[in-house]
């Protein structure tokens, strides 16, 4: 091969990367059926937890109800929910999980069931760097005819950064040290969890439609 044929497959190979690379955004949801249906209310049943932590679940039930109610939907207290299914025997979040959600309605009078799906939920250490990781799926079924109205997934992830302007390595080495070192003593889940519903439920592309109480604020 001649030498002068280098730069044109060099050009060719780079313009193959950059269309390697290239994503092409997620589709808009289909609605119709949620909008068919014009649900009012929300029932949000203990989250699945798929993940080692046991207490992600109890730290995550706090965070799910706002943003849900902010999209004009009235929202069962989800923490009355769960001492409500465990007062009938209803403590494992699987078997929740797999009851039709249109039973789930006639014992609530509830108009559709959210489920929620933890799939991560840890911090990882690796070289003077603390990486805090939450995932959760969404999905919303009518109690009407158990049928999936709407879905979502968000994954969200925290790694603190030192700033350190003093032109000093050493000092930015030890800052980032301590500050990787705090987040894995004490991992940002809330703030992640809290900002991850919100993107769900708030998406204006694949969020949650506005339901029959929203209000501008």
């Amino acid at each position: 091969m001649r030498a002068s044929h280098f730069p044109a497959l060099a050009a060719l190979a780079a313009s193959a990367m950059l269309s390697a690379c290239a994503t092409t955004p997620p589709a808009p949801k289909d609605f119709s059926a949620l909008t068919a249906e014009k649900p009012r209310s929300i029932l949000v049943v203990p989250a699945l937890n798929n993940t080692v932590d046991v207490r992600a679940p109890d730290f995550f039930v706090s965070t799910i109800s706002r943003p849900f109610a902010e999209r004009g939907y009235y929202v069962f207290p989800a923490n009355m929910v769960k001492r409500v299914l465990e007062a009938d025997g209803l403590s494992d979040a699987g078997l929740v999980h797999s009851v039709d959600s249109r039973k789930v309605g006639a014992a609530f009078g509830c108009d559709t069931v959210l489920y929620v799906t933890i799939q991560r939920w840890d911090s990882k250490y690796v070289v003077l760097a603390t990486q805090t990781t939450v995932k959760f799926d969404y999905v919303l079924k009518s109690c009407k005819t158990n049928a999936v109205l709407w879905n979502n997934s968000q994954e969200l992830v925290y790694s603190p950064q030192a700033n350190n302007n003093s032109g000093n390595p050493l000092a930015a080495l030890i800052a980032q040290a301590i500050i990787s070192a705090m987040e894995k003593g004490a991992p940002n889940f809330m703030p992640l969890t809290t900002q991850a519903n919100a993107l769900a439920a708030g998406d204006p592309v694949n969020g949650l439609p506005q339901g029959p109480y929203f209000t501008t604020k």
